[in-house]
Order: structure tokens, then C-alpha cells, then sequence
């Protein structure tokens, strides 16, 4: 049964974000941005949980994330805060592990 939209109520939700950015070193700034908004302005709102890294057909970067949000709104608002784009915002019904997430490789 999927909890409501009230405010303080938080649902899980995948942001894709398909080549974003040109570089690894652009996708850290808004890392950065995106951790800053959260945390100091939408504390209440959002949550940022993880992202996964795409490497892009064309040689750009773009990214899976996994975000709290109190709804799909506060998710926009903080993307055009901080200046990031969320080309699609999908509500997760539940969770599955059938493993966890595998280590991340060392950069090279």
C-alpha cells in the first residue's frame, strides 16, 4: 500500500538523469550542488541516497539516482536549485535485494 503525499512523508524515487554532464569532473560539481541543496535548504524534502554512473554512447556521463522526497515537486524544485536536470522522475512501489550493491572500482 503506497503512503501519501502529505508533507514530512517521504517515498523512495529513481531520478534518471541521461548525459547530463560532459565529464566526470562536471558530474562531481553537481554532486556537490546537489548535496549542498539537500542538505542545507530541503532537509525536510529531500534526501539524495545514491547514484549510479552511466557511461553514455555519445561519451558524456549521466546517472541513476535514488532520492527520499516528500514528492515528485520537491524533487523539480531541487534540480532546478541546483541547477540539475531530471529528465524523468519514477515513484518506487517497493524493494527488492537480491544482493547489495556491488563495491565501487578503484578510479584508474
Amino acid at each position: 500500500m503506497f503512503v501519501g503525499f502529505e508533507r514530512g512523508v517521504m517515498n523512495t524515487y529513481v531520478i534518471l538523469r541521461r548525459g547530463a554532464w560532459a565529464s566526470a569532473d562536471e558530474l562531481g560539481e553537481a554532486a556537490a550542488r546537489s548535496k549542498a541543496v539537500g542538505d542545507e535548504q530541503m532537509p525536510d524534502d529531500v534526501r539524495w541516497i545514491r547514484s549510479y554512473v552511466l557511461e553514455e554512447d555519445d561519451g558524456r556521463v549521466g546517472t541513476v539516482c535514488i532520492y527520499e522526497a516528500s514528492g515528485p515537486e520537491a524533487i523539480r524544485e531541487h534540480a532546478a536549485r541546483a541547477d540539475l536536470a531530471a529528465d524523468e522522475i519514477i515513484r518506487v512501489a517497493d524493494t527488492v535485494v537480491v544482493r547489495p550493491d556491488p563495491a565501487p572500482a578503484p578510479a584508474s
